[in-house]
């Protein structure tokens, strides 16, 4: 029977979450499958993945074939390199020790990358972000300062009326004083 490594869809509508499946390569997409050996779920940043090493490379050394999507993923996890590497050994190139080392200096390698790009991804989100704030603040700033001239044109707009209204209201008291003067004056 030919295996095949590959996606079944799971999720909702515009919200895909997929299987990572051993399947008969005649079975339907989302059909009877074998075994499932892990998850992809390409919704997060960066895509998840949980994936059966041992299971996996043991398919891959039966025979089974990976679709080109699952192909990307077992390499990405080192799955297809493991297996290169243990043909090496059954040819005799090299030892299990040999084969381990080169395996863990490549894995090492791959997460001291992987740490590189999630640290550089990182201070690009920082920098857009004090970018942002920055933009921000001289908004505010020049909005600040629009306010404030409008209100100090408003004050001298409101300040001179002000002044004629107090010397109406001066002139009226000097009025109402003079008024009893006069008729004080009219009594004597």
């Amino acid at each position: 029977m030919a295996t095949k490594l590959r996606l079944q869809r799971r999720g909702r509508k515009n919200h895909p979450f997929y299987q990572i499946i051993v399947a008969d390569s005649r079975a339907p997409r989302d059909g009877k499958y074998i075994e499932r050996i892990g998850s992809y779920n390409p919704n997060t940043n960066p895509a998840t993945i949980t994936l059966d090493f041992d299971r996996a490379l043991y398919w891959m050394q039966t025979g089974a074939q990976p679709t080109d999507t699952v192909r990307n993923i077992l390499s990405n996890e080192g799955v297809l390199l493991k297996k290169h590497l243990l043909g090496g050994v059954a040819k005799g190139a090299f030892d299990e020790a040999e084969a381990e080392r080169r395996f863990e200096a490549w894995k090492s390698n791959k997460l001291n990358s992987e740490k590189s790009a999630m640290t550089k991804d990182a201070e690009k989100a920082r920098a857009e972000e004090k970018a942002r704030l920055e933009a921000e603040k001289e908004v505010n700033k020049s909005r600040a300062e629009a306010l404030a001239k409008k209100k100090a044109e408003e004050e001298a707009a409101n300040a001179p009326e002000e002044q004629t209204e107090e010397t109406t209201a001066t002139e009226d008291t000097a009025t109402a004083e003079e008024a009893p003067a006069t008729e004080e004056k009219i009594e004597e």
